[in-house]
């Protein structure tokens, strides 16, 4: 049976049939360069990254592909043409038999980390906005 309990994102990563694990090494590099400041973590039991305390984004490892999550309306629209060929729902899914894109995973990653700042900045507007209509 498949280890499900990763405690980190190294531990995962070795978990990682050979043939992968450079690649999502690779990923990781890329991720860790966009997103300086973030937590890595492993969440779902895959990892993860987090900026004031906020999910930015996922990746994993599968057979014939590794993958980013999720991808959101803003994300498929902002990178529309660049996705194209690898959108799967909310799923980015890039091939394992092609070369890392990692501008395009750089992108996507400062790309997630500013939608949740902005989402966080707005849910935190509403939420003063609702304690000052109290008085």
């Amino acid at each position: 049976m498949a280890k499900t309990d990763f405690k980190s994102v190294d531990e995962y990563i070795a978990s990682q049939p050979g043939t992968i694990r450079g690649v999502l090494k690779r990923v990781r590099r890329t991720i860790r360069d966009a997103l300086p400041g973030a937590e890595e973590v492993i969440s779902y039991q895959i990892p993860a990254y987090k900026l004031h305390g906020k999910l930015v984004l996922y990746f994993a490892g599968w057979r014939q592909h590794y993958s980013l999550y999720p991808a959101s309306d803003h994300v498929i629209v902002a990178f529309k043409d660049d996705l194209a060929l690898y959108l799967n729902k909310r799923t980015i899914r890039f091939p394992l038999s092609e070369p890392v894109p990692a501008k395009l995973i750089g992108r996507i990653a400062k790309f997630r980390a500013k939608e949740v700042a902005q989402r966080a900045e707005i849910a935190g507007a509403g939420k003063a906005r609702k304690r000052s209509s109290r008085f």
